[in-house]
Parts: structure tokens; sequence; C-alpha cells
């Protein structure tokens, strides 16, 4: 951060540092891992449901130790050469498993945080017969990329890549300081200089002049080939697993139980009691004390302006943020869609996940991938529904296409852009088969990993019109995708038509909005070459809104082979007349470190709460990673009544309000900054309306809170409830349930 980096180093130094001795004696190296003499092979099990098919669910990895951590050069290559061996459509390694049909999703990674850094291979979505395949096909490829050599311009376009990341530093949400500082650690933890890690441009220039010798390829036989220290594991699914190691676990656990004398198990129960009863005591008002907090007087008052400059251009807009962007552009383009009818919004969804992979008139799909890494900082397709401001189901639908790149090579982007948007040749059924399967998987492979995520938006789907449309990218998708893979051959044909007619109406001149980002003396070109490429596109018929999403069965539960559950139970306060105020974004912060956290982080066992509520008037609870079912919902239910009893001291409600002002006053990327900007823009988020929220937030009293115990309460009795986690839990509470499905 901003400080006075020698007073800071005082006073670590006077109040910490000089109560120590320097010694000289800590041994603070690590031991070096002897090399295997030979691969190591395992093979395990994890878990699926009783009845669910085994087929395409076998994992095949090959894992490498390579080298150290603190040969940094050697590092970076490496990890450059797992982006192009693994992760584009043109990656060779990648292409040869694929059209071997090892797997559906053939990944990989590269963990360089370890004294021994690692390169791994995986192949998701195999068949445990196809182990030898596997890993003979990986060792063929390689030894033929030494011996012919390896694709030099998508090296190049990675290097290209890895450099723009490196000089914009965007990690996202992520505080910069924080992010960097870590980036230290994998050189420093191990006795390495801390400033090596930072010193990326001599390493840049180093792996260029690699591109001229063999010096890729000689470490691609000398790391991945020559090198015996490493294992190759097969996760194989096992049906009924989880209930087979619950009946053992609970016999094991009954056995050690009988074992006990009484006087044994008394101890144990009073010692359980006592914990249960520290958990549930908070903290000394002495103890909170001793914690230094800012007071409210400290925090800016207005709310911070995104300051853009608007143009009309017909019935299309244009948004610009200006802004020192260090001569990156970005550019964001958003189609309004919202008179697609509603049966056609999973092809949608589809449409901007394939977007790009296809062949086009003057390029390959590999083609148009090594350009995207070679020109660009990424480039990214999505459908989005946008609600007005205050209201759940008054919304807009937009596809969007979001690019960023050096300025100088944005009229490559474009080119991109032109080919996928007028030139694919969405016509290659294995290839489309190839593209599906690879989602569905992926979809099989995290599901459980985005339960919340899809709890909250099948709750949020029950109250509000906007979110219906949204979650057609959620649960709805993945049985879409499971519809179309079982019936691939039936309906691909038809499927592929309907996308080849989409794209020509979701690229359309005359119904558009393009926000964009630069440099301010380069405003006026970036907008011309975005305009330019807008001209070439075709003119859509103006077209009323869709029949708006009926509201399906809800109070629903998505049963899964995991052992917890992510529990979520919301309503619709506006219908019940409150509007949305700055107090329940204070109460979110209250929620996630008193009652729910200690309900059901710190009693129930769950790895995690969240309390949200929306300016549009949808308020949700819900649980992640959670053990309880039934105890949670009684949780959820006994909130109203904590509140309107709860009367927080001054001191700790200051903390509350500011850490509320520290997530809407976190430091913003130039990209989040525009999509923020965006966001207001096409929602209608007047600057009046944040700035209330801000004042109230900032005075924000215990009686505010309070009267949100009636708010609670009404979302509350709305009754609305959906569950995503495991089958048995699910099933011994199966009343609370209009309708249980199988993920």
């Amino acid at each position: 951060g901003d400080m006075d980096i020698d007073a800071t180093l005082e006073y670590l130094d006077s109040e910490y540092l000089s109560s120590f001795e320097k010694t000289g004696t800590v041994d603070s190296s690590i031991a070096e891992q002897q090399p295997l003499l030979r691969t190591a092979d395992i093979e395990a099990f994890y878990p699926i449901g009783a009845e669910e098919d085994c087929t395409a669910k076998t994992y095949h990895e090959l894992s490498i130790v390579t080298g150290k951590a603190t040969d940094l050069q050697t590092s970076m290559a490496l990890s450059l050469l797992k982006s192009t061996l693994l992760d584009s459509e043109s990656s060779a390694l990648r292409r040869a498993l694929m059209d071997a049909g090892v797997g559906q999703i053939i990944n990989g990674g590269y963990t360089s945080s370890m004294y021994q850094p690692v390169f791994s291979i995986r192949a998701s979505g195999s068949e445990k017969e196809l182990r030898d395949k596997f890993i003979s096909v990986i060792y063929k490829t390689l030894q033929e990329i030494t011996i012919n050599g390896i694709d030099k311009k998508l090296l190049e376009a990675n290097i290209n890549s890895m450099e723009f990341k490196l000089r914009e530093a965007d990690f996202g949400g992520y505080p910069k300081g924080l992010i960097l500082g870590i980036g230290v650690m994998d050189n420093w933890l191990y006795d390495g200089n801390p400033i090596e890690g930072l010193c990326y441009n001599k390493y840049l220039a180093a792996l260029r002049e690699g591109l001229k010798t063999n010096y890729y390829e000689s470490i691609i036989e000398n790391y991945l080939l020559d090198n015996t220290h490493k294992v190759l594991v097969t996760l194989l699914p096992q049906p009924g697993k989880e209930e087979a190691d619950q009946e053992a676990a609970a016999a094991k656990m009954s056995a050690i139980k009988a074992q006990m004398s009484q006087e044994e198990l008394q101890q144990h129960i009073d010692e359980c009691a006592e914990l249960h009863r520290l958990q549930a005591t908070p903290d000394s008002e002495e103890a909170r004390a001793t914690i230094p907090v800012l007071k409210r007087s400290d925090i800016r008052q207005e709310v911070e302006k995104i300051e853009t400059q608007e143009e009309e251009l017909g019935a299309s807009h244009l948004l610009y943020l200006p802004r020192n962007t260090n001569k990156i552009a970005y550019t964001s383009f958003y189609f309004d869609i919202t008179d697609m009818e509603a049966e056609k919004l999973p092809l949608c969804y589809l449409l901007t996940d394939i977007m790009g992979k296809f062949n086009t008139e003057r390029y390959s799909y590999q083609e148009l991938a090594t350009n995207a890494i070679m020109y660009t900082g990424g480039i990214a397709f999505a459908v989005r529904a946008f609600t007005e401001a205050e209201s759940t189901d008054d919304y807009k639908i937009y596809f969007s296409t979001k690019g960023k790149c050096l300025t100088d090579n944005l009229p490559k982007m474009l080119d991109i852009l032109q080919a996928i948007a007028l030139e694919s040749k969405m016509d290659d059924l294995e290839r489309f088969r190839e593209l599906v399967s690879e989602l569905k998987t992926d979809w099989d492979d995290n599901f459980f990993n985005r339960g919340q995520t899809v709890a909250i938006t099948r709750l949020f789907s029950y109250c509000s019109a906007g979110a219906r449309v949204n979650e057609q990218d959620e649960f709805s998708y993945y049985q879409f995708l499971k519809k179309l893979t079982d019936n691939f051959d039936e309906l691909a044909p038809q499927v592929l038509e309907q996308l080849r007619l989409l794209i020509k109406r979701f690229f359309q001149k005359n119904r558009f909005l393009l926000s964009y980002s630069c440099d301010v003396k380069e405003q006026a070109t970036v907008k011309q070459q975005c305009l330019d490429f807008i001209s070439k596109l075709s003119e859509a018929e103006a077209g009323e809104k869709a029949e708006v999403l009926p509201v399906g069965t809800v109070n629903e539960a998505i049963a899964t082979a995991g052992k917890v559950q992510y529990v979520a139970a919301g309503g619709n306060f506006a219908k019940h007349g409150h509007k949305y105020v700055g107090a329940m974004a204070v109460l979110e912060t209250i929620l996630s470190y008193e009652y729910l956290w200690t309900k059901i982080r710190i009693q129930g066992g769950a790895y995690g709460v969240t309390a949200r509520f929306e300016l549009n008037g949808v308020g949700v609870f819900a649980s992640y990673r959670d053990p309880q079912l039934p105890k949670t919902l009684e949780a959820y239910q006994g909130l109203a009544e904590w509140l309107r009893n709860e009367e927080f001291p001054e001191r700790e409600l200051n903390k509350y309000v500011i850490g509320t002002i520290s997530t809407m006053d976190k430091p913003l990327t130039n990209s989040m900054r525009l999509d923020k900007a965006t966001a207001q823009y096409l929602k209608h988020v007047p600057v009046e309306l944040r700035q209330r929220i801000r004042s109230e937030i900032l005075n924000v009293s215990n009686a505010d809170l309070q009267a949100l115990a009636k708010v609670v309460e009404d979302i509350l009795s709305d009754g609305l409830i959906c569950v995503v986690g495991g089958k048995q839990p699910i099933e011994a509470n199966k009343s609370l349930f209009n309708n249980i499905i199988n993920a």
C-alpha cells in the first residue's frame, strides 16, 4: 500500500524484531525429495451415485517433478510449455490426446510454488482401459516434438500473452500487492532473492531468444521425457462408495465407543458441551477493544463517480471511460437480444461456449486460437439478463463480447471477431460432438464445486424473471447438455442449424452498446476501428420482448454423491413492500461474522455462510459445504428474532460499517472499472441512489438493523429453499422439497 516504508520497518523492529536475538543458527532450508527411479503407478477410487453410470468417468494424470523453483527462467519456460502444449485448441499434445480419444477434456497444470515444481497432464472423461494409450500418446507426441521442433508461432504467442499479463498486472478483485507478494515467495521461500521474482524483463528476453534455438525442445527432453521422477494416477468411479465409507466410519466409531468406560464417555460429553459453550460465547468487550479501528468520520462520504462519456449513434450507444491504460484497449460490445425466444436461451449459452472454436472462411479454429493468444489479452463471450436497478422482472438480455489488447493490435483483435461473427463454418458434426462432450464433462467434473452458485441462482429464479434467464446458464444448462449428449446423433444437426441462425441474430449493427476504455490520446482511433467492425454487421429487424420464462417448480433439491450440502433459503422482500436500504449491506457483513457464522459455521461445521440482499428486492441466505441440512434451515428461521433483540456496541458497529465500505471501495483494475460502469449504465443505477445507500451505510444505527428483522421474516415467509448436495441427507428430509433431481 501507500505507506512510509521506513517508518513501518522501524515500527516492526521496535515492537517485535528487536525482542529476539539473531543467532544465524535457524536452518530454513527445505530438504529435496529424492527422485523416483521409475514412474510410480497408482490406482484409486472416488464416489459416484449408487445407480450412476460409470461410462467416461475415469481420470488419468501424469505428474512430473521438474527442477527447482529457484531456477526462475526454467520455471517460466515450463509454464510456457504447459500453455503451448495443453491450453489451446492449437496445442499439439492436447490435440494428439483428443484425436486419440483418451478423454473428453485434456488439460494440465504447472505448480511453480513448491521447491520442486510439478508439471501435470490430465485426461478427464476417460476409461480405465485407456490408461496405456494415454501414456503412450504423451511420450510419442513429446518425442516427435523434440525431433521435428515445437510450434514456434504458438510458443511466441504464449510469450506475448505472458508478457501482456505481467505488464497489465490485472488480478481481478485481489490486491495487487498480495499477488505480487505471493509471486515473490516462489523464490524467497527457498532462500532465493525475493527481488528476482519481480524482474521478469530479463527472463522474457531469454525466453524470446530461446525461440531461435532448440531451447524448448531440450527442456521437453530433459525435464519431461528423460526424467523418472513421475507418478501416473488413474482415478476410477465407484458407485456407492460414499455410502459404504459412511457405514464403515459409523461402524468404526461404534466399536470405539463400545470399548469406552462410562467415565470416558462422560468426559467426552463434557468436553463437547464445553466446546459448544465456548463457540456460542462472544468475545469479551476487553478482547474486542484491543483491535484498533477507524472512525466513521475517517471514511469518504461521497460515493465514487465513474466519469464516463456517453454518445448516441441512432438506436445504439457508445460509453467511453477515460483511463491511463498503458496503451491497452478494453472493448465490450453489448448486443440487445431481448427478443430472444425463451426456448432458445440454452442454445444461446451453448453458442457463447463454442463460439470461435469452429473453422472460419479464412482461419482454422487452431489459427484463431493462436492469433487470439498472439495479439490479445483474451476474448470472452457471454449472454446475461440485466434487470432494472430496483426491479426483479423488468430486464433486457444482452449478448456481449469483451476483449483487451495493446492498442496497436486492435485491428487484429477485431479481425478475429469479424471472422467469428461473419465467417464461422459451424457444420462439422464431429467437431461439435467433441465440444459438447468437453462442456458436459467439465460440468460433471466441477458440478459440486459450483454447488452454492447453482443453489443461489436456482433460488433467485423462483423470485425474478430476469434471474430465470440467467439460471438458464446454470443447472438448466447442465440438464440441456446432458440431453444433447445422450441424444447427440438425433439432435445435433438441428441444433447446429439453429446455432448458425443465432450467430446472425447476435451480431447486429443497429442495436448495440459499445463500452470501451483506453488512453485519451488513442480514443478516436479505438472508437473508429470498433465502428468499422460494427459497420460490417447486418441490420436487425426490431423485435418485441420475448415471452417471460414462467416460474417452474420451487423448493427443489439437487442430489449429488457429495457428503455435504449447499443450503439456500430466500424470498422477494420488495413484494412485501420493502425497499433496499444501506443497512442491508451492513447486515450482510454482520451475518458473516455473527449469527450465521456462529450457528452454521462454528456450531454446525459448515465451511462458510453468506447473506445477500439484492438491490432489486431479492434476499437469500446460503451455507457452503454444510454437513447439516434441517439445522441450517432452523438457524435461518431464528435469525429475525436474534436480530430484533441484538444491540451492538458502537465500537463493534463501526467495525462492521468499515468492513462493508471496504468491499465497496476496493481498488478496481481498468477492466473491472469498465465492467462496473457498464453494468450501472445498463441497469440504470443513478448516482443519487448509490449516494443514498452509501450515506445509509455510514450512518447506520442499531435501530436500522433491528428494523430489518421484519424484512428477514418476510423473506423467509415466502418459504423458498433450494439445496444442492448429498443424496442421503436430502432423501432423509424429502418432505421439505417439491422436487428432488439427481445431478
